[in-house]
């Protein structure tokens, strides 16, 4: 399984998210330039040039159209993923943290830091007209300090709820038009480092530093399932094609500050596959010369993407064997 090496960052990749095809792949880093590639061939389409800090987070809308970047800057921008200019610069009183499309893609549900005496909000607004977005919140919620700060949002189901993870390691589900706090889910004892849903939305994987990632019912946070490893889990992705290969992939590694005095062997930055029934490990693939800070699944089921404290993002391919891979039971 022969990667293709995407480089263009400068910096640490922050996250990565194909769109809903899987033609392209979205990545944002510590620079201030998310980029767009083909992620057929690696090839970069080009960057979105206009933010002046660490981007933290990303999300595409379903047709493609709009792209969206929540940056350090204290700004979270509108883009045309076409000709790559800013519909729309939004003011923030605070970094932005996490971002996400609605599934109808009307509306954008984002969180912010809490710093310089402001607390961390979950705000959502209407981007129906994205050259003329009202930037006033069509429901914003106070998270701090009821709850320690949400580092990241997520939409449920029909658009109805939003889902937020948490410093602590707790998620909870908020209504999208009351703001009032509907369900809580605490399993994790450290902060949650990335959530994805699984492809029919039903399900929700969470990852964070505790060592481990959960698979959540969305319905009722009812946590069903738990892999464990030995190091900080900073990403995980369940597949797509789940009915006949169940599989989550994980990636992480140890804490990025010690990385410069450990190898990449001891430093375990290898993304790892676990069969999401049995929650059992079955195989691990290397590349990455620091943590993989996010990793997704090809829509199609076929591969997958990671991104790397390296400043790399790599491409897989799955090859034959691993359609062939049969787990005995």
């Amino acid at each position: 399984m022969k990667p293709i090496m995407l480089q263009g960052h400068e910096r640490s990749i922050t996250q990565i998210k194909f769109n809903r095809e899987g033609d392209l792949l979205f990545s944002a880093s510590k620079d201030p330039k998310p980029n767009v590639w083909y992620s057929i061939n690696g090839e970069r389409l080009g960057s979105y040039d206009g933010h002046s800090g660490t981007v933290w987070c990303i999300d595409v809308k379903w047709d493609s159209s709009l792209f969206i970047s929540g940056s350090a800057d204290q700004t979270m921008r509108i883009w045309d993923v076409e000709t790559g200019t800013s519909n729309t610069t939004l003011e923030m009183k605070t970094s932005v943290r996490g971002v996400s499309f609605s599934y109808s893609g009307t509306m954008i549900a984002y969180t912010t830091d809490k710093m310089m005496g402001h607390n961390s909000e979950l705000n959502i607004i209407d981007v129906r007209e994205p050259n003329n977005v009202d930037s006033t919140p069509i429901m914003k919620t106070q998270v701090t300090p009821t709850y320690t700060k949400a580092l990241s949002v997520l939409w449920g189901p029909l658009d109805e709820y939003v889902v937020t993870g948490h410093e602590d390691g707790s998620i909870i589900k908020w209504d999208m038009r009351t703001g009032k706090e509907i369900q809580v889910g605490q399993e994790h004892s450290k902060q949650i480092k990335d959530m994805q849903l699984s492809h029919d939305g039903m399900m929700l994987i969470t990852a964070s530093k505790d060592t481990t990632a959960r698979l959540w019912d969305i319905s009722n946070l009812e946590a069903m399932k738990m892999y464990k490893t030995d190091r900080p889990v900073n990403s995980a992705a369940i597949s797509p094609l789940v009915d006949t290969y169940p599989h989550v992939v994980m990636g992480g590694g140890q804490e990025a500050m010690d990385v410069t005095t450990t190898s990449s062997r001891i430093g375990k930055f290898d993304a790892r596959f676990f069969h999401l029934v049995f929650e059992e490990e079955f195989a691990r693939v290397k590349g990455h010369f620091g943590p993989i800070n996010s990793i997704c699944f090809h829509p199609n089921g076929r591969g997958y993407a990671s991104g790397g404290e390296d400043g790399y993002v790599r491409v897989h391919v799955f090859d034959d064997a691993y359609y062939q891979f049969k787990f005995d039971f």
